[in-house]
């Protein structure tokens, strides 16, 4: 689609104005777009959202002259704290030093302190940590799995261990 203006170039802006009530819909070029005032709102934003980024790993950056390279994506400390992203996995183990003041700040902790669910926690616990109520319904479950699965050895040994251990 060619500029409405000009009609030279090829029309990379689309405008859209209300104006006394009336709507108007203009494509322009970049060029007549500039011309007529309307500029891209966008474009200093990119690099005001990197600094800000950047700007929560405020910690001194070393003087070196050669900094310390990760050996896996090559980033540098520097690099991270400049742009607020991480290159690789391995540069949490190389860098933690100066990423995790700034992890704790920003996140309030340096662990993952999520939910978990109910049986996820349970399975997460050693089996001598259960009480006997628990281990009794473990059994019940790996019971009707076994009986489900028709292995029925299997379910007479755990049938057995559930009666010895009500009994």
């Amino acid at each position: 689609m060619k500029c409405q203006k000009c009609g030279a170039n090829n029309a990379n802006t689309h405008v859209k104005t209300i104006i006394n009530g009336e709507f108007k819909e203009y494509d322009l070029c970049s060029e007549c777009a500039h011309k007529m005032g309307y500029t891209n709102v966008f474009a200093d934003m990119e690099n005001d959202f990197s600094n800000l980024l950047g700007s929560f790993f405020t910690n001194v950056l070393p003087a070196r002259t050669q900094a310390t390279r990760c050996e896996f994506c090559g980033s540098s400390y520097p690099e991270i704290a400049k742009t607020g992203q991480v290159g690789c996995a391995h540069c949490y183990e190389l860098f933690a030093d100066q990423l995790y003041p700034s992890i704790r700040r920003i996140h309030g902790n340096t662990t993952h302190c999520g939910k978990n669910s109910g049986r996820a926690a349970r399975k997460a616990q050693k089996p001598a940590e259960m009480t006997k109520e628990e281990k009794i319904a473990d059994m019940k479950q790996q019971l009707d799995a076994a009986v489900k699965e028709q292995n029925f050895e299997r379910a007479a040994e755990l049938r057995d261990k559930i009666r010895e251990m009500e009994g």
